[in-house]
């Protein structure tokens, strides 16, 4: 029986692309940066023994949902990829060859990069390692797994709030997952603002373009603000205001009882900095109140402790995005409600340290969104710790 997991999405640590300029070198940093870069290491080779004899990445204990899903072996790909010393052409450049022919072998007749499910998710993850291939033989490849990203997006539904988003992609079953959402909205963006961005003449070589306006959008019908967001559960209540759900009318986070006797949709992390996210790689204007309502919630709820509203649930994903939210937004000191200026590189530096494991790996003790698989939150570690390298 073939397993049907909801995956959190696995953003890709595609700073280089977007990021803004990193801050100077900090030189009381230095020790810091080096005990990252042994971090970055120990979960690479943690990763690397990990490999099976198709190129594929996978937690033997999970070898049935890693088959089923390329997207877990892209993603540690751009683990070794984005390694920040140059290893990805000496050390890792087997490791990197063998699982870019096991991703090209998942293609399929309409362009998509899956094997039966979820087919959004795994194409726009696949897509983001390819793209690092440099093979020109990609080429054709490429270009029609950003054209099937596209005709993704949804446009003319009987629910109207959900036009615009992009969900996992057909699965036949759990209707929950039919809907648009904006973890499946954002890491398309991503693949698709990463494809036109490293193809420059994208216009020209019959590649689709998304409707952007049609996404920004929808991220907005996500957020809690109601002055940009019509729909009658948006609240602009102070604990919310800013902050995103998971898709119009639905929130992982569930309901907050006001005190005006309404009920709120909560507002919650991982969220939050997706929307972030997503508004960026739209090309939303950087000083559009959106964006400056979401970075206001985020500094409200600033923590590394837990996933703020879903507690350990998500929590190396809520790392990842925090990561790349602050990176490419070009936050470097995090100013906190209460005035507070955290350097949050060298903060979430020094907490995934503490917390990898003697092997190398990293695991979530919560099983939400497959954080219980060591190979996926190992990949989301070290991502993680290469975004932050940059920043320190």
């Amino acid at each position: 029986m073939k397993t049907t997991i909801l995956l959190a999405v696995a953003l890709l640590g595609s700073n280089s692309l977007f990021a803004a300029e990193p801050p100077p070198r900090k030189e009381s940093n230095l020790s810091v940066r080096n005990e990252v870069l042994l971090a970055i290491d120990k979960g690479l080779a943690w990763l690397k023994k990990q490999q099976q004899a198709d190129g594929s990445i996978a937690n033997p204990e999970n070898a049935e949902a890693s088959a089923e899903h390329p997207a877990l072996t892209a993603l540690p790909l751009i683990a070794f990829y984005r390694e920040p010393t140059g290893k990805a052409k000496t050390e890792y450049a087997d490791v990197l060859n063998k699982g870019y022919a096991y991703l090209r072998s998942k293609v399929q007749p309409d362009g998509g990069i899956y094997t039966s499910g979820l087919s959004n998710y795994n194409t726009s993850v696949c897509l983001m390692a390819l793209l690092n291939t440099g093979d020109p033989k990609d080429e054709p490849m490429l270009k029609r797994a950003n054209n099937f990203i596209v005709g993704m997006q949804a446009e003319n539904l009987a629910q109207p709030e959900m036009n615009g988003g992009i969900g996992y992609g057909p699965t036949g079953v759990n209707p929950r997952r039919g809907f648009p959402d904006l973890d499946n909205t954002l890491i398309a963006l991503e693949a698709l603002r990463a494809y036109k961005t490293t193809h420059p003449s994208i216009e020209t070589s019959g590649a689709k373009e998304l409707n952007w306006q049609a996404a920004i959008d929808f991220i907005s019908r996500c957020q809690n603000l109601p002055k940009y967001n019509k729909q009658k559960w948006a609240s602009g209540d102070a604990a919310n205001k800013g902050g995103f759900i998971y898709y119009p009318g639905d929130s992982n986070a569930g309901e907050q009882d006001l005190p005006n006797g309404k009920k709120a949709l909560r507002s919650y992390g991982t969220m939050t900095y997706a929307g972030l996210l997503s508004y960026i790689y739209a090309d939303l204007k950087r000083d559009d109140p959106r964006i400056a309502a979401a970075v206001e919630w985020l500094q409200k709820n600033y923590t590394l402790e837990e996933n703020p509203g879903l507690g350990r649930a998500g929590l190396y994903y809520y790392y990842h995005l925090a990561a790349k939210g602050l990176a490419t937004s070009g936050i470097h000191d995090f100013e906190t409600a209460d005035g507070r200026k955290l350097d949050w590189a060298h903060d979430l530096a020094l907490k995934l340290i503490q917390l990898q494991a003697g092997d190398g790996s990293w695991v979530n003790d919560t099983a939400r969104w497959m954080e219980k698989d060591p190979a996926l939150v190992t990949s989301y570690g070290v991502i993680t710790l290469e975004i932050v390298y940059n920043q320190l």
